[in-house]
């Protein structure tokens, strides 16, 4: 048997009511705000499913369906609570090969060049600052709650 890798491993935290980053459950899983959010770009979010599977295409279609919508109000909650200009929205499962989604913000204030590429591309997110869902990002968490349930 595989050990769990990283989503599901954050699940697990959650459910045991361990992840101060969440935002909310939602039909499909789960809204968090990320490990990692970039300066220029602050209020990087993850849909989490629940439960944890490797893709999207391992969902049933009614499955698929609940995440991808709820993905989309994750999104319209990120807009709401940063006044971004729009989202990136990112399936990649390629170097953590369980479904997480991203719903990254993008603002006009970001260097032009960097506005062209993907947030990925643009940022170094593993240098990038560690989200602080107690300190500098608590109030960026109590919006991100408050825009989420008034979009579901």
């Amino acid at each position: 048997m595989t050990a769990p890798g990283p989503i599901a491993n954050r699940v697990q935290r959650i459910l045991r009511g361990e992840d101060p980053q969440l935002i909310a459950r939602m039909s499909s899983g789960w809204a968090i705000l990320a490990n990692q959010q970039p300066n220029a770009i602050n209020g990087c979010c993850m849909l989490l499913p629940d439960p944890v599977v490797s893709s999207v295409n391992d969902l049933s279609p009614e499955g698929r369906a609940a995440f991808m919508t709820d993905f989309v109000l994750l999104g319209d909650a990120v807009l709401a609570a940063t006044g971004a200009e729009r989202i990136n929205y990112l399936i990649l499962c390629n170097q953590v090969p369980e479904l997480h989604g991203h719903a990254i913000p993008r603002f006009g204030t970001e260097d032009p060049d960097k506005r062209k590429l993907g947030p990925f591309e643009a940022y170094d997110f593993p240098k990038a600052r560690k989200a602080d869902a107690y300190g500098q990002d608590a109030d960026l968490l109590a919006r991100l709650k408050m825009a989420l349930a008034r979009v579901c």
